[in-house]
């Protein structure tokens, strides 16, 4: 009996039978995808292609970035573990059916370990921070900073190991924000720049904090401004600051500070460093996430700072 072929065989066949398609679906291929990911979502849009059949190679359509849109969601649900709501991701499962990818990573969530009754100390810890987190993306910022607080013996700001310690994270929502945007037609002025890094950071299981005050209150502005009407949105993600925005009212500065964080994801990667900068009229280090751009350290001042004891913070205030 002869041996059954792999998908991968029957496509590699395929196209080497059709080298003008062969072509133009190679340049589908993510700039961030590894052979074996583009393997497999390669597999799923040949597969599916014939049920939108108003798609022309070469000619670029709606149905076209419809098709790439999902096998790019089908991709991160089965490289990244990313879930979307249950109509698409039924959808998706429905489309990859008979799709096999070797050595897939498997993921257990936090429910099905609680369920198993399995869960270890760690991720006992773990599972409640995620209880006791606020559900809503706003908090005022004396929370925040609170939220984090470290006993008084310990000296105020990040840890040295914080940077490596978040890096791994980011480096996952690096990695959803460029499929979000690439799904979205790419960075520009008219996106929903607050939903779209939402989406990107609930995909990753964790939630942005959302720290809102008046221009009027900020300490530390430039002592030429005048303008003194309006907010400032500032934007952190497990305690590591993303953008800064000012707007007329709260929801113009949040979508302002977003598109700020946004820009940040534009480069060929990001890092979590430590920086200094103002807060309170001081001079602290804080934990920011940094594009490979070279630029100056004119970071605007902190609104928050979750790296403070209640006793140093009360001290400052």
């Amino acid at each position: 009996m002869a041996e059954e072929r792999s998908g991968e065989d029957i496509v590699s066949e395929y196209l080497g039978q059709n080298p003008q398609l062969a072509q133009w679906v190679e340049t589908f291929r993510g700039y961030c995808e590894t052979n074996k990911q583009w393997v497999a979502r390669r597999e799923f849009i040949l597969r599916n292609m014939e049920a939108f059949p108003t798609i022309e190679q070469g000619t670029p359509s709606n149905s076209l970035d419809r098709l790439l849109s999902l096998s790019m969601v089908w991709a991160n649900h089965v490289f990244l573990g990313c879930r979307y709501p249950q109509a698409i991701m039924d959808k998706i499962k429905e489309m990859g059916e008979g799709i096999v990818v070797q050595d897939a990573p498997v993921r257990t969530t936090r429910d099905e370990i609680m369920a198993k009754g399995k869960r270890s100390a760690n991720a006992g810890s773990d599972a409640d921070s995620c209880v006791k987190r606020p559900k809503s993306n706003e908090v005022d910022g004396r929370s925040a900073g609170k939220t984090a607080a470290r006993p008084v013996n310990q000296k105020s700001g990040p840890l040295p190991q914080a940077p490596a310690e978040h890096q791994p994270f980011f480096n996952r929502l690096y990695k959803a924000v460029a499929w979000k945007l690439v799904s979205a037609g790419g960075f520009g002025p008219n996106l929903d720049h607050f939903e779209i890094l939402r989406s990107c950071v609930e995909s990753c299981k964790q939630s942005l904090s959302c720290v809102i005050v008046p221009l009027k209150d900020i300490p530390d502005l430039p002592a030429g401004r005048t303008q003194k009407e309006g907010h400032v949105c500032e934007l952190r993600c497990q305690t590591v600051y993303m953008g800064t925005g000012y707007g007329r009212d709260e929801a113009a500065a949040r979508a302002m500070a977003s598109k700020e964080a946004l820009k940040v994801f534009q480069g060929r990667k990001v890092a979590v460093k430590i920086c200094r900068r103002r807060y309170r009229g001081k001079d602290v280090e804080d934990l920011m996430l940094l594009d490979d751009q070279p630029r100056s350290q004119g970071f605007p001042p902190a609104l928050s700072y979750p790296f403070q004891s209640e006793q140093l913070e009360d001290g400052s205030s």
